[in-house]
């Protein structure tokens, strides 16, 4: 065996004590810890605000990467520029567009309307989940700031510590709409929890962030009602609005409205009421009904224009309708109204604001239907009653023939479906108050089929007028 000489072998050994030597330097360079935060002003209460306000880094993005990076694509992360560029910019504006105790559990006075830093600038991850200074000290400790997902003007945290006011009352609205209702117990029917409660549609959506009130919550002694947060991620998403699911996308899948407004579109066996229940989604697509034997549709349904590409964001294209009110003597500006009350033709007070009690159909504003460009507010009205007029004739006309059926075609205990059960469910469709704007083609087609069926079946007769008027007349559809 041949031996290297020695010039080789000194060569070789002083490459290697090179190696482990600049080894050994890069180690200490990767390891090497670097300042993340300044340590905040006493005053400020905790609160850090950004690590590098340049780049818009906070110092919770240090770590919470995915979080940094999806925030930094909001509205939130560029409110103090917003502001700025306003025209109307002023310091009594300037606390909801900065961190400070607006939002969390912080009552005092902190971060930037206790120290005015820039640091604070825009809402950042601690406007809503609090100050983070004794988190990012100790971050293996259980001190993790968690962000309310409760909503409401009596509340001193929370979205609706911002959104409110005369420029943009979305919880003002919120508060009075269904969603701002807690009107059904998880506890109580879990089939309904994931529609009627904010932490059950959160889990059946698989959103499993930790939140401020989550452990009341599972003790069952309170249950949210959809809360802004429910329908908006806060961390942020690739939808407008921050929605966690598109507006635009007519699939009950895939529509953050028709995740809920779709149960029992069509009959439901399983179900011992086996009527319409929030048939909503389903029909305005063109998809729900009981589909009677004699009834043939085209592929894909009857699709009506309020679910076509005319209206391109479909149940929001006419429900979440802004406008503003404006004083009736002076013409300025009064209100902004921001569509949360979730009614597509709400009432109006007596100083034109838009509120969710009752009133007479003409007393309402139907200022969704013009601002869509298909028809002005008095062509809708006209369209809405006579349909609702049309669908409530037939109805009446198919509710006659089925008090002719006997009671047995009824049962909701057995595993079938009759033609007379299939009818009462269509009947219940047409006679539903939004089915004459969320379809009334498809209803019509529906109703007109159902009673047809139920004549077959039951060897029964319409009355003539029905007869003249919808199958031989100018109105059949």
């Amino acid at each position: 065996m041949r031996s290297l000489p020695g010039r080789a072998v000194l060569l070789a050994c002083t490459l290697v004590a090179a190696f482990v030597s600049s080894s050994c330097v890069d180690k200490e360079i990767v390891y090497r810890d670097r300042v993340l935060f300044e340590d905040p002003p006493s005053t400020a209460l905790g609160m850090l605000g950004y690590s590098d306000e340049a780049s818009k880094l906070t110092v919770c993005g240090n770590c919470h990467v995915d979080a940094q990076t999806n925030w930094a694509g909001t509205a939130h992360a560029g409110a103090w520029e917003t502001l700025q560029g306003s025209g109307h910019a002023q310091a009594t504006c300037e606390g909801c567009h900065t961190v400070n105790e607006l939002g969390n559990v912080l009552t005092a006075p902190s971060g930037h309307l206790a120290v005015n830093d820039t640091r604070y600038y825009d809402v950042q991850c601690e406007s809503c989940h609090g100050p983070g200074l004794e988190h990012v000290s100790n971050p293996m400790d259980s001190n993790i700031p968690l962000a309310p997902m409760e909503a409401g003007l009596d509340l001193t945290l929370g979205c609706g510590e911002c959104h409110q006011g005369t420029h943009h009352p979305f919880v003002e609205e919120w508060e009075q709409s269904g969603h701002g209702q807690n009107n059904a117990h998880a506890s109580e029917r879990p089939d309904c929890g994931g529609c009627h409660t904010g932490e059950d549609a959160l889990a059946a959506w698989g959103v499993n962030d930790p939140y401020l009130e989550e452990a009341v919550v599972a003790s069952a002694e309170e249950y949210l009602p959809i809360t802004c947060a429910v329908c908006h991620d806060p961390h942020g998403s690739d939808n407008d609005k921050q929605l966690r699911y598109a507006v635009d996308v007519p699939s009950e899948d895939l529509n953050l409205c028709m995740k809920c407004h779709h149960k029992r579109g069509g009959p439901d066996l399983a179900s011992p009421q086996r009527g319409p229940h929030s048939p909503q989604g389903p029909l305005l697509i063109g998809e729900a009904g009981w589909i009677p034997p004699n009834l043939s549709l085209p592929p894909g349904g009857v699709i009506a224009t309020h679910g076509s590409e005319a209206n391109p964001k479909l149940c929001a294209g006419c429900h979440v309708n802004r406008f503003t009110v404006t004083d009736a003597a002076t013409g300025a500006f009064s209100f902004q109204a921001t569509g949360h009350l979730f009614l597509a033709t709400p009432c109006l007070d007596e100083n034109g604001l838009p509120t969710a009690g009752d009133c007479d159909d003409n007393d309402r504003y139907y200022g969704a239907c013009s601002a869509s460009g298909c028809h002005g507010p008095g062509v809708a009205q006209g369209i809405l009653f006579t349909k609702r007029n049309t669908l409530n004739a037939m109805a009446a006309e198919l509710d006659a023939l089925l008090e002719q059926v006997p009671e047995a075609e009824f049962s909701t205990t057995d595993d079938i479906y009759t033609v007379a059960e299939g009818a009462k469910f269509n009947s219940s469709l047409g006679k539903m108050g939004g089915t004459a704007a969320h379809n009334p083609f498809l209803a019509e087609a529906l109703l007109v089929a159902s009673i047809a069926a139920v004549e077959e079946e039951y060897n029964l007769q319409a009355s003539p007028e029905f007869v003249s008027q919808y199958r031989n007349g100018d109105e059949a559809p």
